[in-house]
C-alpha cells in the first residue's frame, strides 16, 4: 500500500492530475468562507442549528450554507439542473438524438445543463434570500441591510457562486482526478469532520452521552463502511466464451472470459440526486414562509426522520439507481459488441436473446443494492432522532464519502496499473519507471 502511494508522484501524469485536483478543492473551500454582505453569520449559524433539514442541506453546502457564504447554495442546483435533462432525455425527442450523436450531442446537452443550472440557482437564491430577511435569533435580525438591496444583491453573489463551484468541477473533471461535482460534496462532507469528532468528544466529556453509546456508534460506522465497501465492489460475472480461430499456423482466440456486472453500477449519483429532490419542498417552502400550512408540511410530514420523508426518500433512490443504470449500460450495444468480435455467453443465443438475458441479470442485481443503499441512507435518522447523532454520521454522509472515495481510488489504480505499477487492489505486470 505504501509503496502504491510512492508510485502516484513518480507518475509525472498522475501527480499533476492529484495537485491540480487539491488546488481547486482548496479554492472551494476558501470560497465556502468569504461572507455575504449584509448577513451575521453567527446569528443565522444559531437560528438555524435546530433545524434538521437546514443541516443536511448545510451538509452538501460544507458548512457555507449556514454562514451564508459566497457557496451558500452549493452544487445542489447543477445536480438539480442534470436531473431534470436526464429525465427530459427519456422522453424528449430532441435530447434522444443529442445523445446518440456522441461528444457532440455530450457538449450541447453540457451546455443546456449550464444554462439551467443559472435559472435554478436563481430561484433558490431568490427563496433563500426572502427566508434569510426572515430569521431572528433572540430579537436579533440575521440581515443588516435594507431588504431591497440585500436581496438582489443576496441572488447574484448565490448564483454567481454556484456557477463558479461547477466550474471548478467541471475542470476537476476534465483535468484532475475523479469526478470533479462528486469530490466537490465529497470535501464539504469531509470538512465538517474534525467538528464533529470534537462534538462527539465534548458530549462524552461532560456526560451528556455515555460511553457505550459512543463505542456503538463507532462500531456502527465501521460496520457501514465495510458494507457500503463490499456492495460498491461487488459483482455478478457472467461467462463469455470466444472461439478459437487458426489463421495459418497461429491460433487466436480460444479463451474465457466473463463480463463483470456491478451490483451498485450507478454509484453514489442515485443518493445525490434523491437528496437534491428532496431538498425542492423546503426550496418552495422557503418562497412562502408566511403559508402556514406549507411550513406544517415540511415541519410535520417532509422533515428529515419523518415517515414519509423516508419512504419518498427510499423510492427515489431505487428509482434513480436503476435510471442511471440504463444510461451507464446498454445491454443491445454490449451484445451486439459480444457478436461482432465472436463472443456468447454459453447456453444463450448471440443478439437479442443474449441482450434480454444481460438485461434480466441487470434488474435482478440492482434491486438488492438499491435497496441496501436507501436503508443505509434512512435508518440512521433513527439514531439522529433518538441518540442526536451529529449530521457527519448519518448514513447519506457515509455513503457519499465511501462512494466518492473508492471510485477516485480506482481511477488512480488504472493510472498506476495502465504503467505497470502496483494497484491498491491489483498488481501491475512490470515494476519498472514511468512511461
Amino acid at each position: 500500500m505504501l509503496e502504491s502511494f510512492k508510485s502516484i508522484f513518480k507518475v509525472e501524469e498522475l501527480r499533476k492530475r492529484i495537485l491540480y485536483t487539491l488546488g481547486l478543492l482548496v479554492v472551494y473551500r476558501i470560497g465556502g468562507h468569504i461572507p455575504t454582505p449584509g448577513v451575521d453569520g453567527s446569528i443565522l449559524t444559531q437560528a438555524l442549528s435546530s433545524q434538521s433539514i437546514f443541516g443536511l442541506l448545510d451538509l452538501f453546502a460544507g458548512g457555507a450554507f449556514a454562514k451564508a457564504t459566497i457557496f451558500a447554495m452549493g452544487i445542489m442546483p447543477y445536480i438539480s439542473a442534470s436531473i431534470m435533462l436526464q429525465l427530459l432525455g427519456a422522453v424528449v425527442p430532441y435530447l434522444q438524438r443529442l445523445q446518440r450523436e456522441g461528444e457532440e450531442g455530450r457538449r450541447k446537452i453540457t451546455q443546456y445543463t449550464r444554462y439551467l443550472t443559472v435559472l435554478i440557482a436563481a430561484l433558490q437564491a431568490w427563496g433563500t434570500s426572502v427566508f434569510i430577511t426572515s430569521i431572528n435569533f433572540n430579537g436579533v435580525p440575521a440581515v443588516h441591510m435594507s431588504t431591497t438591496w440585500f436581496i438582489p444583491l443576496t441572488i447574484l453573489t448565490f448564483t454567481c457562486g454556484t456557477i463558479f463551484i461547477m466550474w471548478l468541477g467541471e475542470q476537476i473533471t476534465e483535468k484532475g482526478i475523479g469526478n470533479g461535482i462528486s469530490l466537490i460534496i465529497f470535501i464539504g462532507i469531509i470538512a465538517r469532520f474534525p467538528d464533529a469528532v470534537i462534538e462527539e468528544v465534548m458530549f462524552m466529556w461532560h456526560g451528556t452521552r455515555p460511553i457505550y453509546l459512543e463505542i456503538i456508534m463507532v462500531v456502527l460506522m465501521v460496520g457501514v463502511i465495510a458494507a457500503v465497501i463490499l456492495m460498491t465492489r461487488a459483482q455478478r460475472r457472467i461467462p463469455v466464451q470466444y472461439p478459437r480461430k487458426v489463421v495459418g499456423r497461429k491460433v487466436f482466440g480460444g479463451a474465457t472470459t466473463h463480463l463483470p456486472l456491478s451490483v451498485n453500477s450507478a454509484g453514489v449519483i442515485p443518493i445525490i440526486f434523491a437528496q437534491s429532490i428532496m431538498f425542492l419542498p423546503s426550496t418552495v417552502a422557503q418562497l412562502f414562509p408566511e403559508t402556514e400550512w406549507l411550513q406544517n408540511l415540511m415541519a410535520v410530514w417532509l422533515a428529515p426522520g419523518a415517515f414519509w420523508y423516508s419512504i419518498i426518500y427510499g423510492l427515489i433512490i431505487i428509482f434513480f439507481a436503476y435510471f442511471y443504470t440504463a444510461i451507464v449500460f446498454n445491454p443491445m450495444e454490449m451484445a451486439d459488441n459480444m457478436r461482432k468480435n465472436g463472443g456468447y455467453i454459453p447456453g444463450i443465443r448471440p443478439g437479442k436473446n443474449t441482450s434480454d438475458y444481460i438485461e434480466k441479470i441487470l434488474t435482478r442485481i440492482t434491486l438488492p443494492g438499491a435497496i441496501f443503499f436507501a436503508a443505509i441512507a434512512i435508518l440512521p435518522w433513527v439514531l439522529i432522532s433518538r441518540a442526536n447523532v451529529n449530521f457527519f454520521f448519518g448514513g447519506t454522509g457515509l455513503l457519499i464519502v465511501v462512494g466518492v472515495a473508492l471510485d477516485t481510488l480506482q481511477q488512480i489504480e488504472s493510472h498506476l496499473l495502465m504503467r505497470h505499477y502496483d494497484g491498491f487492489m491489483k498488481k501491475g505486470k512490470i515494476r519498472g519507471r514511468s512511461m
